[in-house]
């Protein structure tokens, strides 16, 4: 297994500091959802996001996928990025030092 990070951004910063509107909130709790079952599924490693509610905001998630082509896959299928709520870009990466529970 590979490790990834995607990076995330709203393509409305608006939204971030005036709140969601009702679609986007269906859209987020639907990626939150999404990411959730792959957590559940040991396939996402970590995911949040910065509290700023400006251009510079962003959101992660760390990740664990068999190849390059199955981590865009997971991109790619999240709600978020599929509906246009947010713009992704994809690194490979690689977990130096994780904290056991």
């Amino acid at each position: 297994m590979k490790h990834y990070l995607y990076k995330i951004q709203p393509t409305r910063v608006e939204m971030l500091a005036e709140g969601l509107t009702p679609a986007e909130q269906a859209v987020t709790s639907e990626h939150f959802e999404y990411l959730k079952g792959l957590t559940e599924q040991g396939i996402v490693i970590l995911a949040g996001r910065t509290l700023n509610t400006d251009a510079s905001s962003f959101g992660i998630v760390i990740f664990q996928a068999e190849s390059d082509e199955a981590a865009r896959a997971v991109v790619d299928q999240d709600p978020a990025v599929q509906k246009g709520l947010m713009q992704a870009e994809l690194y490979p990466y690689r977990v130096a030092l994780m904290t056991k529970t």
